[in-house]
């Protein structure tokens, strides 16, 4: 067998609040619609979970089984990520945490789509080598730093600055 990865998946209960957020928000472009069942060209899709549950278990949902249960994280990188916070924040969106700098030293903050499924949304990586190089750290020190291959290190450095 040769298996090759897709997609992830999101039960969703409104389908509407869901879109909103991860295309006005989060600025998704949709690839296929089918209604109950959304893709984007990211690869992740949303689905409606009574009909996702009608077609999975041919049966409705459970009730009381909850969505976003602290146990999914869902991962996007942003350009301007201070920007992206305010954004969510001016939408009334709810923060896990603002943006802060894990221990590898990306910068990143973390959110709940309209079911509470987290939402990171971070630096991308080879920004958060470029910001360590540009305040004085050598390839040596961002690698032990970030945890990334000295050799992926440089190679990122010698790309020089994103557009």
């Amino acid at each position: 067998m040769n298996a090759q990865y897709r997609s992830a998946v999101l039960f969703v209960k409104d389908m509407a609040a869901s879109r909103r957020f991860y295309e006005q928000l989060l600025g998704q472009q949709v690839e296929m619609d089918f209604g109950p069942n959304v893709g984007y060209t990211c690869g992740l899709s949303l689905w409606e979970v009574r009909a996702a549950c009608e077609v999975i278990f041919q049966r409705e949902p459970d009730t009381d089984a909850p969505l976003g249960r602290s146990n999914l994280e869902t991962y996007f990188e942003v350009d301007d990520l201070d920007a992206a916070q305010q954004t969510l924040t001016e939408a009334g969106v709810r923060l896990v945490h603002p943006v802060i700098e894990q221990p590898w030293a990306q910068r990143t903050l973390r959110a709940c789509d309209p079911d509470g499924h987290i939402v990171e949304l971070s630096e991308p990586i080879d920004r958060t080598v470029r910001r360590l190089a540009e305040g004085g750290m050598n390839a040596a020190a961002i690698s032990q730093k970030t945890a990334m291959p000295l050799p992926v290190v440089e190679q990122i450095l010698a790309a020089g600055r994103p557009k």
